[in-house]
């Protein structure tokens, strides 16, 4: 087994170095220049010492680590011959997820739960945390059904709820300390081997995989795989700094290079989801792009790296501050940009009725400006405010709808059928039933009876028993789904 090898020989290295660092730095507290080599029962305890520093910090972080399992229904086999060939059947996927708050929220990646029925966790279960070979052997953990809070497609995180509370929360540590070369360490279910973990360093604090976008992310080498999606990379502290959410791979499965949201993000993000289902972004009214030397010499202009304006949307307070095209950013709050993702964090940061400062380079001319960050206005968020909280409250959802009609459409242009209703917020008023609906979800059926206003779902609800199911058929992102829940 040539790959079982060649772990052992890495492990090994790893030992090595580890014994040697640890003796040289008790070597230099001790005040000896010269470090001695220890002797076979001082390398024993040094590395003793070692081992029982990562049992711990399993122990901790394990108990806030779930498995997340979803089903859903999904194209089965090649399709490639055209959809008449297509063969639709139910599908189930292994994530992990985060617990960031004791009441039951948890973080996971958007994708682990994309086109889901039902999302399930595993909770850890206490033999998990027993330290012997045999602990967590038949012990599955508490499984709970799961609901979905709050989703970001665009950076990949979605936040869960279960009814449960103490839960063990980790802290979210802080991304502006973390340091290449730090240790870290991947919790998740890789392969659908529960409660695992694995251990490296950060290759890199901030990597960009885009020039265009200003999305980074944490690189590190900790082994991860497939069922690691959605999982906690913790420092040597135990706190949250990044959730684990693809690799760079040729064979499918670890090879050293793994990437993570940063925890910067997760912290911004996670009030936002709770909140508001989606996020409230701050933005100023530009648009900026990197610059390459092409981009430098076709524009002349005084750099040929960095960040440029290339857009300004008449009437933003950007516009109105003065700041033009082709202006070159040099800080944002004092802060040095130098490329897309740390303009990007900037502004992660930056609350929408704050005022930002930034300095850029016109030709050879500083400048500096003060500017108010708005907030950027989904269409959801356009939704909710021509909803009443109260004459629109669906009790028996527990969400806030509003009917499709025709000062609705616009705001929904690319909506399959012209009729239904919208969910714009989740509510706990009435208490509803557990379910997974989002803001911008679409609901056109209850049991196989179309929806065609907020009268007409309310009406169908108010016929059901209680205990009865209840199948909706939302439209989420263009695509139809059925979703089954359970009346109190």
């Amino acid at each position: 087994m040539p790959n079982l090898s060649r772990g052992l020989s890495c492990w090994q290295r790893a030992i090595q170095f580890a014994l040697v660092a640890t003796s040289l730095v008790y070597s230099l507290l001790a005040g000896d220049p010269q470090p001695q080599v220890t002797s076979r029962g001082q390398d024993s305890e040094v590395l003793n010492q070692l081992s029982g520093t990562v049992k711990a910090l399993a122990k901790k972080v394990s108990a806030s680590v779930v498995q997340v399992l979803v089903t859903g229904l999904r194209p089965l086999g090649d399709s490639s011959r055209g959809e008449a060939n297509t063969v639709v059947g139910r599908q189930h996927g292994i994530g992990s997820g985060a617990v960031i708050d004791a009441d039951g929220y948890i973080m996971t990646n958007a994708h682990v739960i994309a086109d889901s029925h039902r999302i399930q966790v595993v909770l850890s279960s206490p033999s998990d945390e027993v330290a012997t070979a045999f602990s967590g052997l038949g012990a599955r953990g508490r499984t709970l059904d799961a609901r979905v809070i709050g989703v970001s497609s665009e950076l990949d995180l979605a936040l869960l709820k279960v009814e449960a509370k103490g839960l063990p929360a980790l802290s979210i540590g802080k991304y502006d300390s973390l340091q290449q070369g730090e240790i870290v360490f991947a919790f998740g279910s890789p392969s659908g081997l529960r409660n695992s973990v694995s251990m490296g360093v950060v290759s890199a604090v901030a990597r960009q995989l885009d020039p265009d976008s200003p999305l980074v992310f944490v690189q590190t080498d900790a082994p991860i795989n497939p069922g690691n999606s959605g999982g906690p990379l913790v420092n040597a502290s135990g706190e949250l700094v990044g959730i684990n959410t693809f690799i760079f791979s040729q064979s499918g499965g670890n090879e050293g290079l793994g990437f993570a949201i940063p925890s910067a993000i997760i912290a911004f993000a996670y009030p936002q989801l709770r909140q508001y289902g989606h996020l409230h972004r701050g933005v100023i009214g530009i648009h900026v792009q990197t610059i390459t030397p092409g981009l430098a010499a076709g524009l002349g202009l005084s750099r040929d790296w960095g960040v440029v304006i290339g857009d300004v949307l008449p009437g933003s307070p950007a516009d109105r501050a003065g700041l033009k095209v082709q202006d070159i950013l040099l800080t944002v709050n004092g802060r040095q940009i130098d490329s897309l993702p740390l303009f990007g964090i900037s502004f992660f940061l930056v609350n929408p009725g704050e005022r930002v400062k930034l300095e850029v380079l016109r030709g050879t001319e500083k400048l500096s400006f003060e500017v108010t960050v708005v907030e950027h206005r989904e269409d959801v968020d356009r939704l909710f405010d021509m909803a009443d909280p109260e004459s629109n409250l669906v009790r028996k959802l527990g969400i806030v709808g509003l009917g499709v009609e025709a000062k609705v459409l616009p705001l929904l242009p690319d909506l399959r059928q012209k009729s239904g209703v919208v969910v714009v917020a989740k509510t706990t008023a009435g208490g509803g039933v557990e379910n997974s609906l989002v803001t911008g979800d679409i609901i056109h059926s209850l049991n196989g009876a179309t929806v065609n206003d907020l009268e007409s779902l309310n009406l169908a609800l108010d016929r059901l028993k209680a205990s009865s199911y209840v199948v909706l058929q939302v439209e989420r992102d263009g695509r139809m789904y059925y979703q089954t829940s359970q009346l109190d």
